[in-house]
Parts: C-alpha cells; structure tokens; sequence
C-alpha cells in the first residue's frame, strides 16, 4: 500500500508540472485558447473547440515542446521487519478496518550515562582558634603541692588510716610545713623545693571502700616529686610496685621501704637510681633472684632481708661498694660466691643467716680484713673453717651455728685479736685446741652440740657416727689450709680479747621497725 501511494504522488507532481507549462504558454501567446484541464481521479480531458472561420484555412501551431516529465523519486528505504503485532483488538463498529499503521522502530539502545560530576572541592579551613595563653609557670613548691593534695585523699581518713593524723597538717599552700616533709633550696632552680620524706613508723594505710582497705601505692606520689633527695617510708601500709619513674629523680640518695607490703619481682626501677647510697628493701614480699645489677650501686647500705627471694646470690657480689650487706631470713640456695673477696677494702658486715644455702666456705672470705661481723648461721653449708679466717684481724662475731661444718676449731682463729663472739654450736665439730678451751671457759666460744666428746652438750655417739658414716669434703681441700695474709697469730702476743663486742649495724636490721 505504501508503494502505491508514492506511485500517485508522483503522477500528481508531473501533471501539476505540465499544468504550470501550459499556462506559461496561454499567457505568452495571445491568440491561444485556454486549456482546461480537468483532474480527477479516472477522468479525461476534451478535445479542443473548433477554430473560428477566419482561422480555419490556417494550421494550428504546433504545440510548445514540454519538459520531460521528472524522474519519479527514488523508492524510500523498506521500513524495519514489523515487531510481532500486539493481540487482535476486537473489530470495530465500521465495516472496513483502517489500514494498519506502520510499527514503531524499536528505542535506540540507551546512551551510557554521563560521568559523575566530581566531588565539590572541600571548604577551605577555617581559621585556627586562637591559642590559649600560656600556663604559667609552677614554682618547684606548687609542684610539690599538687602532687601531696592528690596523694592525701588516697589515705584513710579513719584511725587505721592515719593513726597520728599527721594529714590534718595538709592544709595551705607551704608544704614545708606539713608534718612528714623537708624543703630546701634545688641547685638547677635555685629555689625553695620538697627535698626529703619522712613517714617512717607512721603506719599510714589506704581508705575504706565497700567494707576493705584499697591500697597505698607509691607511683603517683613519690616518682611525681621530682626534686626528692630521701624517701623514708618504713612501717607503713604501701603496696604494689616501686614505680618505674623513681630512676629519672636526679638528687635521689635514699630509700627506705622496709616493713610494708611492697611485692613482686626483684624491683629493677631502683638500678637506674644511680645516686642511691642506701636501700633497704626488707619486710617485704619481693620475690624471684637478686640482679647482678644491684651489687654496682654506689650504695653504703644494702638492706634485703626478710623477704621471698630465691636462686643463688650473684658472683657479682664482690663488686659492692656497699659495707652493710644484709642477705638474712630469705631463700637463697647455693655457695657463698667466691666473689666475696674482692669487697675486702669495703665490707664491715655480711649476714647470710636462715636461708637455703650450701656447699664450703671460701677460703676468699679470708680476705676481708675490715669486716667485725660475719654470720651465716642456719643454713646447709659444711666443710672445715677455712684457715684463711686467721687473718679477719678486726672480727669480732664470727657466727656459724646451725650448719654441718665438721673438723677441727683452727687454733689461729681462736686467737683473733678482736674476737668476742665465736658461735658454732649445732655443728658437727670433732676438737678444738688450748687457745679456744680458754674462749669456752671465759665465754666467748659456744660448741655446744658438736661432736667433741669430752665436753658437756654435745651430740650423741650415735647420732656422730651416723653423720661420718657418709663421705664429706669440699671441692678444692688444699684451700681449706691456705692462709693469704702474711702475718697471723701464733707467734705473736695475743691482745685481751674485749669483754664485749661493740653493737653491730647489721642485727638491728632483722627487727622490723617499731613505730
């Protein structure tokens, strides 16, 4: 149907054509008749009229040439093959259906969409805020002030907590005044600053929450003083840790925490104190080995007693500067070190007394000709006194009771010039010659429960035998007979012994502080 139509189309332009020719041509020509032409669809046109009888012995002139009639336009492209028709409709009221209009083409396929506009660039910053001004600059007391105001509401409140009251002396702002703290001028400031503590036997203690007692620490408080020269603090309830911060204190010298409730392991914090010249760490709960480190501080007093620690003592020893050792009422196991000689210039007073240890004295010990008090009473060493201890000219207590030592009392130790107390009862001694009778007759020697059978309170015969029926003897026996110094006693006159020994340093340790 489509091709039909365009065929019409064209026949109705080329008539059209020769129609406006035609007319061109009448107008021209004067004398020529009109045409008329009739278009119909089907119909003709009629012959011209007859000329008039003026005209009728001439021809008519021949007709104009006509333009070729236009080339018919090209057949326009074939639609698309038609998508599959929808469902007939049901026909409509009219007789004939209209003829069916051409398929829509089918969508292009649609367009990828267009790229995402970028993201908006941010706002630039806003301007800063401005700065605060500066704090200022705390002088070295109000330091200190903030640091005992934050550390009082940790303490008990209550009698069990503050048993002297001394925090109600907290009130102001000159801790140099409060009750328990020493001021004075720190070098670098060059001005007033909280020096030194002192809260020994004051038995402070934690507050009350939810029926127990929290406890005391010490980090916060004593690492937070930063120009402290001595913490003492023995008798008191703190607990936990020596806190790490206590090495950065510059002017620190000592510390005293005896006799708290501290525990833990060995506390490594107070190696890096460098200044430190006294520690005393006993009647605690520490626990674990001793580091090597501890025996190079430059420490006069080195305080360890009564507390958990194990394992052998360090061969580091000797290397102390320290002349008060205290070692007593723990669980060290092993030998003495041989070590121990190398402290002959400093040591004064070693106590080893009522732990694990065993093996033979070192003859090494010998050496420390300086030393008034040597003890190492309750514990599993045995062997022979070494005869090297002939040359201890300033002993004066030489303690070995409570031990297996066996063999003869060396004559030469009996003559030590200083010696006013020799203890070597509960041991398995065999003889003891003139010069010790005459320490037993004025007092100054005890053998009781030994093995030496012609004197009262000694062991029994049996219980002797039974202890020589095993094979005893030290690593290195020739030792044992060695003698380092050059002068000893036997040839010389003996000084009177003195009535009594002047009151060691050391034994006052093994007594918890009494507040």
């Amino acid at each position: 149907m489509g091709t039909n139509n365009s065929f019409f189309a064209s026949v109705l332009l080329s008539l059209l054509l020769l129609h406006l020719c035609l007319q061109h041509d009448v107008v021209e020509g004067a004398e020529r008749e009109a045409l008329e032409i009739i278009i119909g669809g089907g119909g003709s046109y009629s012959s011209p009229p007859a000329p008039s009888p003026e005209y009728e012995e001439c021809p008519p002139p021949p007709p104009p040439p006509c333009p070729p009639p236009p080339s018919p336009p090209p057949p326009p492209p074939s639609p698309p093959p038609p998508s599959p028709p929808p469902p007939p409709s049901p026909p409509p009221p009219s007789p004939s259906p209209p003829p069916p209009s051409p398929p829509p083409p089918s969508p292009p396929p649609p367009s990828p969409p267009p790229p995402s506009p970028p993201p908006p660039s941010p706002p630039p910053p806003s301007p800063p805020p401005p700065s605060p001004p500066p704090a200022p600059v705390l002088t070295r007391i109000e330091i200190a002030l903030r640091v005992i105001m934050k550390f009082k509401k940790l303490i008990g409140k209550d009698p069990q907590g503050d048993p002297e009251n001394i925090t109600s002396t907290w009130v102001g702002k000159d801790p140099c005044k409060f009750k328990g703290f020493t001021c004075a001028v720190v070098p670098d400031y060059k001005q007033n600053a909280l020096a030194g503590v002192d809260f020994n036997g004051k038995r402070l203690a934690g507050k009350m929450w939810g029926g127990k007692r929290k406890e005391l620490p010490l980090g916060g408080f004593m690492d937070q003083l930063p120009d402290l020269v001595f913490f003492h603090a023995n008798s008191n309830n703190f607990s936990g840790s020596i806190p790490k911060d206590t090495s950065k204190l510059r002017y620190f010298y000592e510390l005293d925490l005896s006799n708290n409730k501290l525990s833990g392991d060995f506390p490594y914090e107070v190696l890096s104190a460098k200044n430190l010249t006294f520690l005393d760490l006993r009647f605690n709960s520490f626990r674990g080995s001793v580091h090597p480190l501890v025996f190079k501080l430059d420490v006069d007093v080195l305080f360890l007693n009564n507390n958990d620690f194990t394992e052998q003592i360090p061969d580091a020893l000797g290397a102390s500067p320290a002349h008060y050792l205290t070692f007593a009422n723990n669980k060290f196991s092993g030998p003495i070190p041989n070590s121990i000689g190398k402290a002959s210039k400093t040591l004064y007073e070693v106590l080893f007394l009522n732990n694990q240890l065993s093996g033979c004295l070192p003859w090494e010990i010998g050496k420390l000709n300086q030393a008034t008090l040597f003890d190492v009473s309750t514990n599993y060493l045995t062997g022979p006194i070494p005869h090297s201890f002939a040359c201890l000219a300033k002993m004066e207590i030489l303690v070995l009771d409570n031990n297996q030592f066996y063999g003869t009392v060396p004559e030469l130790v009996c003559k030590l010039p200083n010696l006013a107390n020799l203890s070597l009862a509960n041991n398995y001694f065999t003889q003891v010659g003139p010069e010790c009778r005459k320490l037993i007759k004025k007092g100054f020697l005890n053998v009781k429960n030994n093995c030496i059978l012609d004197l009262k309170d000694q062991r029994s015969k049996s219980e002797c035998a039974w202890f020589f029926s095993k094979a005893r003897h030290c690593p290195n026996e020739r030792s044992m007979l060695y003698i380092p110094c050059q002068t000893h006693y036997s040839n010389e006159k003996k000084p009177e012994h003195r009535g009594q020994a002047s009151a060691p340093l050391s034994y006052g340790t093994l007594k918890p502080h009494n507040p």
